[in-house]
């Protein structure tokens, strides 16, 4: 990716629309802008305050006229990108709209690459790594907890706390080099004690802001969660009802189901990762067998397990081998009493004795599920988190960041209260600091960078 090129790229979705705005951006952005977009009122964009809007004629090089539309400049560093802007708006046609690119490529501009815009933004200081993370989250929320999260994000609130605990730390490490550095002088602020009070506490608070994504990853990634159960026990109905349509066929006939149906779905707060599978039985049927083994392999890499019994028959003993299989995890389950609409002699109690969650539900007419709505928010979601005002972690690479950092200042407080030599003690809050840089791309890879902006759409 050459940064100092001029990029052009059409920031709007595609496909016919009111309004169509290619966003120009770079050294070049004013000259390419006024190259191809006379305003009526033949006051140069340049002349205009930064921001404000001018109608005119859209045009390429060579003076073909293309569309009248509405454009605007944005003087570095006033702009999303830190760089020169122009934004062009023409009606949002699929041949007017290509056109108006192409004539801004055809002016200088080379045609921006996935992310690259936000990129930008990135490399001259407008926002933090962990912003535009929350930034391309929200261009991807498809609920109201997931806008909301990922517009905390886009605020700084995680950025905010990052660079606190960073300071704090960084603090810490000052008063170590120049205990080492000056011995005999006495110029550090801390004492050892003093030191391994102030580790201990941004240990404290890089653990609370850590397990902040438990929730932060129920709402954004989702939890993969297993719909299990024997055959018949009402599994694809669960399915189907969570997801709110009929995705999976459901008959009275075992075995319907023999391969493993994905769908994401919303309860409550949480993001559900679903899979339904098929029913644990024995069986001779080579296809089915298959697909219970899939069954067994999503169960042992699940986030929560929904066990599925039917409770108008007695227990059966796949339903017994079930409660004896997930008693023995750690495993989120929760159990769900399926047909209670229907009248029958079920014992319970190898259910209750297995699952620490039990939910009374009818796949048919819907009756438990906001109940179990409630429980799986109770599960994943800390109520003492405001998902808009607080600092949560929402991806596994920040995760894996503060966890690094936590399990390096541990490290470094063994060293402290062994007595060993501070040159030695300073390595793992060194080692903190790099894994605290690494939340907001101070000290992250090339590859992990263009890694996490590659998956955003081209115009952003």
């Amino acid at each position: 990716m050459k940064i100092l090129d001029t990029i052009a790229a059409v920031s709007t979705p595609a496909g016919k629309g009111g309004v169509a705005m290619i966003r120009i951006s770079g050294d070049d952005a004013l000259r390419i802008g006024e190259t191809i977009f006379t305003p009526a009122s033949k006051q140069p964009l340049s002349a205009l305050p930064c921001g404000r809007l001018s109608y005119g004629e859209i045009h390429r090089p060579d003076g073909y006229d293309l569309d009248d539309g509405m454009a605007v400049y944005f003087k570095a560093p006033h702009s999303f990108t830190g760089e020169d802007t122009v934004e062009i708006t023409c009606h949002g046609g699929i041949l007017v709209t290509r056109a108006v690119l192409e004539a801004a490529l055809l002016a200088g501009a080379r045609h921006a690459e996935a992310g690259e815009f936000t990129r930008r933004a990135y490399v001259s200081g407008k926002m933090k790594l962990s912003e535009a993370e929350a930034l391309g989250n929200l261009l991807e929320a498809q609920t109201n907890a997931q806008m909301r999260l990922a517009r905390g994000g886009v605020r700084g609130y995680l950025s905010k706390k990052t660079e606190e605990l960073y300071l704090e730390l960084r603090a810490v490490m000052t008063s170590v080099f120049a205990a080492i550095d000056f011995p005999e002088e006495d110029l550090a602020e801390m004492s050892r004690d003093e030191m391994i009070e102030s580790i201990e506490t941004v240990t404290k608070k890089i653990d609370r802001l850590a397990s902040t994504y438990r929730t932060g990853q129920a709402i954004t990634e989702g939890i993969p969660t297993v719909i299990c159960g024997r055959t018949n026990a009402g599994k694809s109905s669960v399915y189907n009802r969570i997801l709110g349509y009929d995705a999976a066929i459901v008959t009275d006939v075992e075995g319907t189901t023999r391969d493993v149906l994905r769908e994401n779905a919303t309860m409550g707060k949480t993001l559900l990762r679903l899979c339904d599978t098929a029913g644990l039985r024995e069986t001779d049927d080579r296809v089915e067998s298959i697909g219970i083994e899939r069954t067994k392999a999503e169960m042992a890499n699940a986030g929560l397990i929904l066990a599925v019994f039917d409770t108008s028959r007695p227990l059966s003993d796949e339903d017994l081998a079930l409660c004896q299989e997930v008693s023995a995890t750690e495993l989120p389950r929760i159990a769900l009493l399926n047909k209670n609409d229907l009248t029958g002699n079920c014992d319970l109690a190898p259910i209750k004795e297995a699952f620490p969650d039990t939910v009374t539900v009818s796949a048919k007419n819907g009756e438990g599920f906001e109940k179990l709505a409630e429980l799986i928010d109770t599960l994943f979601i800390d109520r003492e988190i405001n998902v808009e005002s607080d600092a949560v972690v929402t991806g596994a690479r920040q995760y894996a960041a503060l966890k690094l950092a936590e399990e390096s200042l541990k490290a470094s407080l063994g060293d402290l209260r062994a007595a060993m030599p501070l040159d030695l003690c300073c390595i793992g809050i060194e080692q903190a600091l790099s894994s605290l840089g690494e939340v907001d791309g101070r000290e992250l890879g090339e590859e992990i960078v263009g890694e996490i902006f590659s998956k955003f759409c081209v115009g952003k």
